[in-house]
């Protein structure tokens, strides 16, 4: 599993690069015009557009190499946030485009996307209060024949047990937390402009959560994948376990993997000193 996210992640890092690579070349192709096809009113326009251009590269390249560092250390670099999501964000359709020409599935790029916004996220220490977190779930999770409208209040699960939405309900419920469920993107802005939280756990496609990370920005978004057992969006399912672990980590921050590592510590210690 930490491979496949390694080359996730490395999908869309490697589209971040020859899109910093290309809007290169484009102020190379400008300077050369400059010195060689223009006259002087076309030069100075020119000149102003390879300025902001020169300088749009400077701020990109500088927040793609923080976002590799962050990614590379497993830490936020203070101060860096905004640039690390400016770059990151601002690129994405740029990725996408080129991921058409290279013939990369734009769900791959998606789903690459998420794995290193994810992980940025993660770079950072939260300790939020349970009422600052919300749990925002697709309506697609709900059994496609079920009567009972959701979307309004979650509390009109019957709870039955027939889609995870029930397991998801008590989740929150033991967590203190907010949940909602959302038939799209329209929806989903109104409750996040509603509840305003402070981070969000969030279930969709990869075309949804995509789109939703950069809607809600800088909100910080942990995102999971849906599974598709019938197909897009047609009684989906979750892994609430990664549900869980997302909600623990803007709940309890790293405190639980800290403890986890000192755990090991002795156990590691006792192995040497047997050996």
């Amino acid at each position: 599993m930490m491979e496949m996210g390694k080359a996730k992640k490395r999908i869309y890092i490697s589209l971040l690069l020859i899109s910093i690579a290309i809007l290169a070349a484009l102020a190379t192709a400008g300077v050369s015009l400059y010195f060689n096809r223009f006259t002087r009113f076309y030069k100075w326009t020119l000149f102003a557009i390879l300025v902001i251009l020169t300088a749009l590269i400077v701020l990109l390249s500088l927040g793609l190499a923080a976002t590799v560092l962050t990614l590379w250390h497993v830490k936020g670099f203070f101060g860096l946030e905004r640039l690390i999501n400016f770059s990151v964000n601002l690129l994405f359709p740029i990725t996408v485009a080129l991921g058409r020409v290279f013939h990369i599935p734009k769900d791959l790029i998606k789903s690459s996307y998420i794995e290193v916004n994810n992980n940025l996220v993660k770079a950072k220490n939260y300790r939020l209060k349970p009422a600052d977190v919300l749990i925002l779930a697709p309506h697609c999770l709900q059994r496609w024949d079920c009567p009972y409208k959701i979307t309004a209040d979650v509390k009109n699960c019957r709870r039955c047990g027939r889609c995870d939405i029930s397991k998801l309900i008590a989740l929150a419920e033991e967590r203190g937390v907010h949940m909602a469920v959302a038939t799209g993107g329209t929806l989903a802005r109104k409750i996040v402009m509603d509840l305003r939280p402070k981070a969000i756990v969030a279930i969709a496609c990869e075309r949804d959560l995509s789109e939703g990370i950069l809607d809600t920005n800088p909100i910080p978004v942990l995102g999971i994948l849906n599974i598709r057992p019938e197909g897009p969006c047609v009684n989906t399912k979750v892994d609430v376990k990664k549900v869980k672990e997302a909600l623990e980590f803007f709940l309890m921050g790293r405190e639980k993997e800290l403890k986890a590592d000192e755990e090991q510590e002795p156990a590691i210690s006792c192995s040497e000193n047997t050996n």
